[in-house]
């Protein structure tokens, strides 16, 4: 049995028997998983207005500290753009400007413009989600993230939401688990 209970008092069923409520590169990423692993993955549908994590959580009773945000970072050294997606409690912010950009070896990192995020991903602003990002992105996940009994993440689009065991972040593919990434 899965615990989807970070979704507070929505009801979740498996992702995979809602494609209609997954962002194409989500779906297409969940088929890839491991079954055992895809069967971990809960979804739930929400009304697309509050989809913004604070809104999301009011609404809806789930835990702050249950919930991650997804945030694509570009970086930037020369003509070379880097980008990597990075996955916090949303109770904290992501260290873009010191770890991240060491990370991806740039002079300069900040968030990734809107229409950028959302091209390159092929998923709806405030949907972006760790599963089914771009092959060669990583996935920088704070530990606290991987140590969640569950967490609410997007889902590619903004009228659901995933939740899923902290730890199978820390196992999606290109994820990696990044000491001191959130603050």
């Amino acid at each position: 049995m899965n615990d989807w209970s970070v979704l507070g008092t929505l009801t979740a069923v498996p992702a995979l028997d809602r494609p209609d409520l997954l962002g194409d590169p989500v779906a297409h990423a969940l088929k890839l998983l491991d079954p055992a692993d895809a069967a971990l993955v809960g979804v739930a549908e929400i009304d697309p207005e509050l989809a913004d994590t604070a809104a999301f959580c009011a609404a809806y009773g789930s835990p702050m500290d249950g919930s991650a945000n997804c945030v694509v970072v570009a970086g930037r050294r020369g003509e070379v753009t880097r980008y990597a997606a990075c996955l916090v409690l949303a109770s904290t912010r992501a260290d873009v400007n010191g770890l991240v950009r060491k990370r991806l070896d740039a002079r300069k990192a900040s968030f990734a413009p809107m229409d950028d995020a959302v091209a390159l991903t092929g998923m709806a602003y405030g949907g972006i989600t760790p599963i089914g990002l771009p092959a060669d992105w990583p996935v920088l996940v704070d530990p606290a993230v991987a140590a969640t009994a569950a967490v609410v993440i997007g889902s590619g689009v903004r009228h659901s939401k995933l939740a899923l065991p902290g730890e199978l972040t820390a196992r999606l593919p290109g994820a990696e688990v990044v000491e001191g990434l959130g603050r």
